[in-house]
């Protein structure tokens, strides 16, 4: 049997999966909104770690892209905040980052992301770490969008 395709994980049959995106870096952040959206994803963004924390409370995604170094509040710190939330910790989170030191990787890991994608990434292999990371979760429970939504 063969693994389910990234449009299949796109959906769960009665709506589209949610990705919410978090990079301070503008150029960066697009290209994941236009490859996420073209794959079939609805998509949230933030800019910062604060606002990125904020939108995943408010939205409960299916999966985050989340940056390490960011202003106002690091990856690692919006991870520790969802983690200390019972409706939140099981989101699964996906490290992107520029830094390759094997100790930022291990400690992503550690405290509790999927995985850790070093920047410049390659579409095809994010796209894999994308669908083992929906393939593995159950979808995030629907919720009213409320103030800011989802990018457009």
């Amino acid at each position: 049997m063969s693994a389910p395709t990234a449009p299949d994980l796109a959906s769960d049959g009665n709506r589209q999966r949610t990705v919410l995106v978090i990079d301070d870096e503008a150029p960066i952040r697009e290209n994941l909104i236009r490859f996420l959206r073209l794959e079939g994803y609805r998509v949230i963004d933030a800019a910062d770690g604060a606002a990125g924390l904020a939108a995943a409370l408010q939205h409960t995604p299916d999966l985050i892209l989340c940056d390490v170094m960011m202003p106002r509040m690091t990856g690692f710190e919006v991870l520790a905040a969802l983690q200390a939330t019972d409706t939140h910790r099981h989101v699964p989170l996906v490290f992107l980052s520029a830094s390759a030191e094997p100790e930022k990787l291990e400690e992503g890991l550690s405290k509790g992301a999927r995985n850790y994608v070093t920047k410049p990434f390659n579409l095809a292999i994010l796209q894999r770490v994308i669908q083992q990371c929906l393939a593995d979760s159950p979808p995030a429970p629907q919720t009213a969008p409320h103030g800011t939504g989802p990018s457009t």
